[in-house]
């Protein structure tokens, strides 16, 4: 079945001047029933936490099993889909990428902006930490409530925010402490892994990212391999693949365009590695996921 895709931005009801809303899944589900179910691409960062019941979410094109202590971090510019189970309930919290760091924002502040991008995808809470975070989120969405001076709201309301987003790295760095120590291999991938982030469309072969950190490729796919179950090539295409279902589906760009970008020579160069990634032409996805 298709599924449109649309951007959707951080637009509150004309009434609500705040940015950043808190609501749970059961009153969206009763402002928006349809649009629920639809797949939406977000200009805004969300939080989504599951308190009742399961669900599988799609978080670009991946799907994720959800259970009460489930919860999404998704950054802007991804896609999101809450699936199409209704007997669940849970958390939203939606802010706009500025909302963390203030306009006289101070070191601390920026640390809280970066903090949110090393959090995992989807974490999973205990039952303790779940009732933490719920009742932290719970009183967030009752302070959106108070009659006072916008600015002062907003100072409150970050700070909250903040404090969230502490207590959940806290929470992530106290489970990384608990396993054994990082190894050497684990090191190489996250050096890896940050590379190919920044020159996954300049960069498609593996020699380049080894010459670039000092590691033979023997020794950068073993670390791979080991970190992923993976070989580096595969890990490099799948990256890109991934980049390119999102320009297919979130912009109007030609595949020309596309393959341009991706650092791809010849267009039929680049359908060629689509439809071995993604079993189908581009145009196919394209039509597939938005209809059109």
């Amino acid at each position: 079945m298709n599924a449109d895709i649309q951007r959707l931005g951080y637009r509150p009801q004309a009434s609500y001047q705040l940015d950043v809303e808190v609501f749970s899944v059961s009153d969206l589900r009763y402002r928006a029933k349809e649009q629920l179910r639809l797949t939406h691409r977000y200009e805004f960062h969300t939080l989504v936490c599951v308190t009742q019941g399961k669900c599988t979410q799609m978080v670009d094109f991946k799907s994720v099993s959800c259970a009460p202590g489930s919860l999404l971090v998704l950054r802007a510019g991804q896609a999101h889909n809450y699936g199409r189970d209704e007997e669940w309930d849970g958390w939203n919290v939606l802010f706009r990428p500025e909302f963390v760091v203030p306009v006289a924002a101070t070191s601390h502040d920026l640390k809280r902006a970066r903090d949110l991008e090393r959090l995992p995808e989807h974490m999973v809470l205990s039952g303790q930490e779940l009732r933490k975070v719920t009742d932290l989120l719970e009183q967030m969405r009752e302070d959106t409530l108070i009659d006072a001076p916008q600015a002062d709201v907003h100072a409150l309301l970050r700070h909250q925010l903040h404090t969230l987003l502490a207590r959940l790295i806290i929470l992530q760095g106290s489970r990384q402490a608990r396993e054994p120590l990082v190894s050497a291999a684990s090191q190489r991938f996250k050096r890896f892994h940050q590379l190919v982030e920044e020159r996954f469309a300049q960069w498609h072969q593996v020699a380049d990212y080894a010459s670039e950190l000092g590691y033979t490729e023997k020794t950068l796919a073993r670390a791979v391999l080991a970190s992923m179950g993976m070989s580096a090539k595969v890990f490099i295409a799948t990256r890109i693949a991934l980049e390119a279902k999102r320009l297919l589906v979130h912009t109007d760009l030609s595949v020309v365009t596309i393959a341009e970008k991706l650092g791809f020579d010849e267009p039929t160069n680049f359908s060629k590695f689509f439809k071995r990634e993604a079993e189908c032409t581009p145009m196919e996805f394209r039509r597939r996921q938005t209809g059109f």
